[in-house]
């Protein structure tokens, strides 16, 4: 296998361990919880900000190359980046949370959704002193170059780092799964299907919902934060919310609430179905259009499955509770 053919897989395979991230934490939200999530690209931004900030160092120091302006600036070794992170995505899950979830209907929280993101975008965008504004951060140092003594950018440290984007991955689905497997995750099923039962039954709807935006903003942020740390940049044009829209069609595809089959999605949206048309021949005289197709053969993927299996390729597995043992007769008068 050639040099640059490697190249390629390991590529491939660390954004597909980052597409699985990501859309675990959105399944939790939409799949298991029912909350509609369409700004769920900012906590991957919020997550990718802060890891790049805590590793670049002080913006005054020439190290980052002396052009960019940011808050912060720290140089914490890996993962201590990674846990920021988490952090801060659960931190500002937290605060959007306790604003839009109360009160709000599904058709409304998705509005307002998309409008917080928005928001984000303009203010990062026209704050140059927050994240260097639009032209966003660059060289990111990656993580761990002088613990494993391996150069950066080379073919070793990429088969690495994607060894340790499957770690991170193999951690969080087991965090994942005892959610969804639990009590928990029956509760927040109940939620979805039925809020007003499950508040007759004395569950705290507002509370389970916010348990879930929480936890699967958190996994939003570790998602970025290993992305940015391999590319080395982010920027407000890598986090427009058409991306939240690439991991809702993997987990619609894939199956929501089912996590294995929100990893099947993630493997076929965002790397197989978006990367396939790359090797499509250039239409004659618009060559422009390869690009568009990734979009349009995603929308149409996602209208057929809605409109033929919604519950996507792996249905979300229902889950039977043996009924419990009739009372013994004891005898005697009644």
């Amino acid at each position: 296998m050639s040099t640059a053919y490697q190249f390629y897989i390991s590529s491939l395979l660390i954004y597909f361990g980052v597409d699985i991230l990501a859309c675990w934490g959105l399944n939790l939200q939409i799949g298991v919880a029912g909350i509609i999530n369409f700004a769920f690209v900012l906590f991957q931004a919020a997550g990718a900000y802060t890891a790049a900030v805590l590793t670049l160092g002080p913006a005054v120091s020439p190290a980052n190359g002396g052009f960019q302006s940011y808050i912060g600036g720290a140089n914490l070794p890996f993962p201590l980046s990674l846990l920021a992170a988490a952090l801060v995505g659960a931190l500002l899950s937290l605060v959007v949370g306790v604003i839009a979830l109360r009160r709000l209907r599904a058709d409304y929280l998705a509005l307002v959704m998309l409008v917080v993101s928005q928001i984000a975008v303009n203010v990062v965008q026209n704050q140059n002193n927050l994240f260097n504004g639009s032209a966003g951060l660059s060289l990111v140092p990656e993580p761990l170059t002088d613990v494993v003594h391996l150069a950066p950018l080379s073919l070793a440290y990429q088969w690495f780092y994607a060894g340790l984007t499957a770690v991170i991955c193999l951690i969080v689905y087991f965090f994942v799964h005892q959610i969804t497997g639990s009590p928990l995750g029956r509760a927040l099923r109940a939620i979805r299907d039925n809020e007003q039962a499950a508040a007759a039954c004395g569950k705290n709807v507002f509370l389970l919902r916010m348990i879930a935006f929480v936890v699967g903003g958190a996994i939003a942020a570790i998602s970025g934060a290993m992305l940015v740390l391999f590319i080395g940049t982010w920027a407000p044009s890598a986090w427009l919310y058409p991306e939240t829209f690439v991991l809702l069609g993997a987990v619609v595809i894939g199956g929501g609430g089912n996590n294995f089959g929100v990893m099947v999605g993630a493997l076929l949206v965002p790397v197989a179905f978006l990367e396939a048309p790359r090797y499509l021949p250039a239409i004659p005289g618009h060559p422009e259009l390869i690009e568009p197709l990734e979009w349009i053969i995603t929308a149409l993927l996602m209208l057929l499955f809605l409109w033929f299996r919604p519950e996507g390729i792996f249905p979300e597995r229902r889950r039977r509770f043996p009924r419990s043992a009739p009372a013994r007769d004891l005898g005697g008068p009644v």
